[in-house]
């Protein structure tokens, strides 16, 4: 039996945004009102809440602050994902806390949201907070943002401060390049143009919040993308005799089917994949993004965590050990040059280090501080600051840039065991390596294969293929260990050959360079 691939439902992933006190958690405790998605129990504890507090007001905002600390102060610390629906989609919500220092978690709602929407209390107006989480969202290619102003109620409805504020705003936003989808004027306490046209608001024409929300257009299918699956793990069965190597992971875009030639980046092997593990499911034949995958391919190549599982017939990912990113810093030390730090991008985690700061901007102003094309030396990334600067890595990673994909472009930054940053890859740049990278995926797609299995083979001369490296210090006599060892396997009737690196470089690789020139002058 074959199972057919899942499309999914259409589900829009949406974070809210802003200061502190801005009124996230009440909004999105309305929208699951309004949107009846919520439990009968619930809507009878927030109405005996009401009761126990006296004047019967509901507090919607209990219904995301979880934290007990969150409940006594009032704030929100931790993300909290809450779900509901309309008859056309379905929503998944990230109540992202709005206090400077829980911005990191912010981050981590926005990282896989399609739409933000960036609260502004009317009574305050455009705060450095708002600014700060709007430049986020903006460097992490969220393609979608509604301006809410909220709290209308408590500013009398008035349109002069909604148009202040709007006006305010606007200016901002043009100095980032971003552009609204939709601005509207509401409250979230009262419910005006929620899920309502506000009556108190006439001189407003435009959509409410839900429908909005209804409106937006979803990113487009990841399906029609080129194969990426990050390598979250490789697992061994040898228990019964079962001797399969199952290459494990979550598919983030495209689709791969049995009998499709994949290679990995950033060793460049190639190999077929020859069938779809799941645990007590029936016989797959492909999978698609946004699915968890386990396959088995047809020859045991060695494969490690972090590397990127491609489709051949396909575009592959950007390999590189420089890469010029845009990222954001939040850790409590600045992030200074030539600093040892680890970035984490897809399943990858390599160190890495700032080789260059080019430009270095305040995420609450988007005022440019400092550019290195001014003559001016930029030493240090400061907290909540955003920065252009090129990092160098102890060794190549696969990844794609933020442009054409969101999951492997994106990536964070650990000090210390702990997230102190991100961002996103803007550019891959060149190295010492890339000739001896290039060199090698030419290799591995024009080698020729031979008919023959390694097991055949094997069997053949009574021997396994085995490579011995004799290494030791100057001195210690190995040419004469490797010659005598040479001597001995071969008196022993095994097929062995001594190759030694003056061999190498002045033998065969003056070979090849005089053959490549002999050729060349022949045509």
């Amino acid at each position: 039996m074959t199972v057919p691939i899942h499309h999914p439902v259409d589900i829009l992933r949406l974070n809210t945004c802003g200061s502190v006190d801005d009124g996230k958690s009440t909004l999105i405790g309305r929208l699951l009102y309004d949107s009846r998605s919520l439990m009968e129990d619930q809507i009878e504890a927030l109405e005996r809440s009401a009761d126990l507090t006296g004047g019967g007001r509901i507090d919607l905002s209990t219904l995301t602050d979880g934290l007990r600390a969150e409940r006594e102060q009032g704030i929100t610390i931790d993300v909290a994902y809450r779900y509901f629906a309309t008859p056309r989609r379905r929503f998944i919500i990230a109540d992202t806390p709005g206090h400077v220092q829980y911005t990191r978690n912010m981050v981590t709602g926005a990282s896989s949201a399609n739409l933000a929407i960036v609260l502004v209390d009317a009574r305050q107006g455009v705060t450095e907070q708002s600014r700060r989480h709007t430049c986020i969202a903006a460097m992490l290619r969220i393609p979608h943002l509604i301006i809410a102003v909220n709290k209308m109620d408590l500013v009398g409805y008035k349109q002069d401060v909604y148009n202040q504020i709007l006006t305010e705003y606007n200016g901002f936003l043009a100095s980032i390049g971003v552009e609204p989808k939709y601005t509207i004027p509401i409250s979230g306490m009262e419910g005006d143009n929620i899920s309502q046209a506000s009556v108190n608001m006439p001189w407003y024409e435009g959509k409410t919040l839900l429908a909005s929300l209804d409106e937006i257009e979803n990113d487009p299918p990841l399906l029609d993308k080129p194969f990426r699956m990050p390598v979250q793990d490789i697992y061994k069965f040898s228990l019964y005799g079962d001797m399969r190597r199952i290459i494990a992971g979550s598919v983030t875009s495209g689709s791969i089917h049995v009998g499709d030639e994949i290679v990995f980046y950033p060793s460049g092997k190639r190999t077929t994949l020859s069938s779809i593990e799941a645990f007590n499911k029936p016989i797959q034949e492909g999978v698609e993004c946004g699915q968890t995958a386990g396959f088995c391919v047809g020859e045991q190549i060695y494969i490690q965590r972090g590397e990127i599982a491609t489709r051949t017939d396909q575009q592959p990912p950007k390999v590189a050990t420089r890469l010029r990113v845009s990222l954001f810093w939040l850790g409590k030390k600045p992030m200074g040059l030539h600093e040892e730090y680890v970035i984490k991008l897809a399943s990858a985690r390599v160190k890495a280090r700032v080789e260059k700061i080019h430009k270095l901007i305040d995420a609450s102003q988007s005022d440019l501080i400092a550019e290195t094309e001014q003559n001016i030396e930029i030493t240090q990334i400061n907290r909540h600051m955003v920065a252009e600067c090129t990092l160098r890595l102890d060794k190549a990673i696969a990844f794609d840039l933020a442009t054409e994909w969101k999951d492997t472009s994106r990536f964070v930054i650990v000090d210390n065991y702990e997230i102190c940053g991100g961002g996103i890859v803007l550019e891959d740049l060149g190295d010492s390596e890339k000739w001896a990278r290039d060199s090698t995926r030419v290799r591995n797609f024009k080698w020729v294969k031979s008919l023959l299995t390694s097991e055949e083979r094997s069997e053949h001369y009574n021997q396994r293929a085995a490579l011995v490296l004799i290494t030791g210090e100057k001195g210690a006599g190995r040419k004469r260990i490797a010659n005598q060892l040479e001597t001995n396997l071969i008196n022993s009737g095994k097929l062995v050959y001594f190759l030694g690196i003056g061999s190498v470089i002045y033998g065969v690789d003056a070979d090849i360079h005089d053959k490549g020139i002999l050729r060349a002058s022949r045509c």
